[in-house]
């Protein structure tokens, strides 16, 4: 795909561009730069890692361009000094944006964006498109553009967007934004609430107009906000009636069924036979590390939900279980009512098998309520406590809660030990 830099761009891509952050965005920066022509340097807090390790004001007046990562936060030190030295600041979602020739619908929420996005992709290709997953879901925007694929007006980017990428957009423009929830997370990274709520509300003044979908609890804290969505903007998501042609289909419940019902509001708003959604419904699989079965030992199922880094998605797991289960939570935080939510969960919890840095604080509160709890030095640990713990027809579920960067590489990663570990439990387990 050619690339054609818009007008207000070319002259900053004369000298050489700043890339804030050496990791995957940041690479897939470096190719859209290679392919223009012109030399990008990568500036990254880790050692080893890009051009330097600092950012300094005389770094700044050499690159009136700037293309920085998710991970930089508006206020970073960094990018005060870009804007102290008159450079342009651009999100790598922002700056790909730009170079984009087809579609691109948007895809945000608390939880439920990445199955989302990789279900209306899967829709679409499906029914004879041509669509790409790219965004938050772990393939950067940039790295799309840069392939050696014939994009053209009707190729679909269907974007999954992170409250990180949200709060900073200036050029990009979504056909459409399909926004599923909202709850409490990201409260390390944003002052409270209301600044969350509003990171991700300029992802819908960056929308075309009457093309907005927002699920039942955006519209409850729009409210609550005082942010007035656009007239039919509004899908009812929650407390929906079973439909018999989801049955046997991961959205024949909560709270899968709210991405469907997300996904039907925007194929229906493009005129596309509703059929054909309910048939890619039924060949959809769900990606790996949202609260699936990996197996069973003795009668003891386990499951996977890796994937649950914060409070309401662990809530939506628990209740997907007929009774209390023993939970293996824990982690990195990232802000919240850590009571709360606690006592919210406290019915849905046999024991409690806590990990990371939260494990402390999560036993004071398991104890205020009355939890029974075991504070866990490893996953091992937790794992082979609740195995030894469980009875026949008990349920051992990993939903953490909280970020996996205390002590793994990502929620894919701890996830994959967790499979390994309840995989070698012994010679009888069984799994799929």
């Amino acid at each position: 795909m050619t690339l054609v830099p818009p007008d207000f761009l070319a002259p900053l891509l004369a000298r050489p561009v700043a890339v804030l952050g050496g990791g995957g965005s940041g690479l897939a920066v470096g190719e859209v730069l290679a392919q223009l022509g012109t030399h990008g340097e990568v500036f990254d807090e880790k050692p080893g890692v890009g051009t330097a390790q600092n950012f300094t004001l005389a770094e700044a007046r050499r690159h009136p361009l700037v293309v920085f990562s998710p991970g930089f936060a508006p206020r970073h030190a960094w990018l005060q000094t870009a804007r102290a030295a008159g450079c342009t600041c651009l999100g790598e979602l922002d700056f790909a944006s730009l170079f984009w020739p087809g579609r691109l619908v948007a895809v945000t929420g608390t939880n439920g964006k990445t199955t989302l996005t990789e279900f209306l992709t899967h829709a679409l290709t499906a029914a004879g498109g041509d669509a790409y997953a790219v965004g938050n879901i772990g393939f950067p925007f940039s790295h799309l553009i840069t392939g050696q694929r014939d994009m053209g007006e009707n190729t679909v980017a269907v974007c999954e967007v992170s409250s990180f990428q949200a709060e900073t957009l200036q050029h990009f423009r979504a056909d459409a934004t399909l926004w599923t929830n909202f709850a409490e997370d990201h409260l390390e990274r944003h002052p409270d609430l209301g600044a969350y709520f509003a990171a991700k509300w300029n992802l819908c003044t960056h929308t075309r107009s009457g093309a907005l979908f927002a699920g039942t609890s955006v519209q409850r804290f729009a409210r609550a906000f005082g942010r007035d969505l656009p007239p039919g903007a509004g899908v009812p998501s929650e407390g929906a009636a079973p439909d018999p042609q989801l049955a046997g289909t991961i959205f024949a419940d909560y709270p899968q069924r709210e991405n469907f019902l997300l996904a039907l509001a925007w194929w229906r708003h493009e005129g596309r036979p509703v059929a054909d959604l309910y048939a890619a419904a039924r060949t959809f699989k769900l990606g790996r590390h949202r609260l699936t079965r990996i197996g069973e030992f003795h009668g003891v199922s386990f499951w996977n939900d890796s994937k649950a880094t914060n409070f309401h998605a662990v809530e939506a797991a628990l209740a997907s279980f007929p009774g209390p289960v023993h939970l293996i939570a824990g982690g990195r935080s990232k802000g919240g009512d850590l009571s709360a939510f606690i006592q919210r969960i406290a019915g849905k919890i046999k024991h409690a098998w806590l990990i990371g840095e939260t494990r402390t604080a999560l036993a004071g509160h398991c104890a205020a309520s009355r939890i029974p709890h075991t504070v866990c030095g490893t996953l091992e640990e937790a794992v082979r406590g609740a195995h030894a713990a469980a009875r026949p027809g008990d349920h051992i579920v990993l939903s953490p809660a909280f970020a996996s960067f205390d002590m793994f590489r990502g929620y894919t990663d701890r996830g994959d030990q967790f499979e390994k570990l309840v995989s070698n439990l012994g010679p009888t387990s069984t799994f799929q």
